[in-house]
């Protein structure tokens, strides 16, 4: 079982390959350049490489949403594009998801974040048991206040990871009364290679749809649409009054 993962949900844009459960490459970049002019290239180079003949593969696993619109949007369609060139499936990870399996063999509450501005964050609670890691609570938009109240209320510790957790950090450690730590650096970040691990697991399980039927998972809407809804609103609000 071949899987090529891509991630470009966030700021670092991701690629790896798992072979029968083994990572044999992997591939990131976080410096100033946006994913158009990052995942292109680095993929090229994966597969040089390794000498990848990517019709070998049997899928190609994407972190789906929620994430950078922008970014959901490149790897979305470099997915499809390739999914249909290849007559491959794709294998859409749930963004927080595939970032849990940085919190593999923690004792306690897996809590990925990614900000979703204005003091919301994009969380998620999961837990390893059994070599695995489970969904206690999907993916969501919540309030920081709201989440914080929602982890004090389980009790137990927590792994704190992603973008959410360094923006939100202090009013993070402020309000939580449970017993918390922050991923290191290396594992806190969005990985390609985490969501090819979690893709295999779903591989398996069947959760595979086709190039053609996949879609990002924005979750929200963008900043430019909720602008253009509020100018909408406005204007008729305007009218009414007028």
């Amino acid at each position: 079982m071949k899987i090529l993962a891509l991630d470009s949900s966030g700021m670092t844009a991701a690629v790896a390959v798992a072979e029968n459960e083994k990572i044999i490459a992997s591939y990131s970049v976080n410096y100033k350049k946006t994913h158009s002019q990052t995942l292109l290239p680095m993929l090229e180079e994966v597969t040089k490489m390794i000498s990848l003949d990517l019709a070998s593969i049997d899928a190609i696993a994407l972190a789906a949403g929620p994430g950078s619109f922008t970014g959901l949007r490149i790897g979305g369609a470099t997915a499809k594009g390739l999914g249909l060139a290849l007559d491959k499936p794709i294998i859409a990870v749930p963004t927080l998801e595939g970032l849990a399996w940085n919190g593999w063999g923690f004792d306690g509450v897996i809590c990925p974040l990614l900000d979703a501005r204005a003091n919301r964050v994009y969380a998620g609670f999961y837990a390893y048991r059994d070599e695995d890691i489970k969904v206690e609570m999907n993916q969501k938009i919540l309030g920081l206040d709201e989440l914080i109240g929602l982890l004090n209320e389980k009790g137990e510790k927590v792994l704190l990871l992603g973008d959410g957790s360094e923006v939100y950090r202090k009013k993070l450690a402020s309000g939580l009364t449970v017993p918390f730590v922050f991923q290191v650096p290396q594992m806190r970040a969005q990985s390609a290679a985490a969501v090819a691990v979690c893709a295999l697991k779903y591989l398996r399980e069947g959760k595979a749809c086709t190039a053609d039927s996949f879609v990002p998972d924005y979750m929200s809407l963008s900043q430019a649409e909720r602008e253009r809804n509020a100018r909408l609103k406005g204007a008729a609000n305007e009218s009414v009054s007028g």
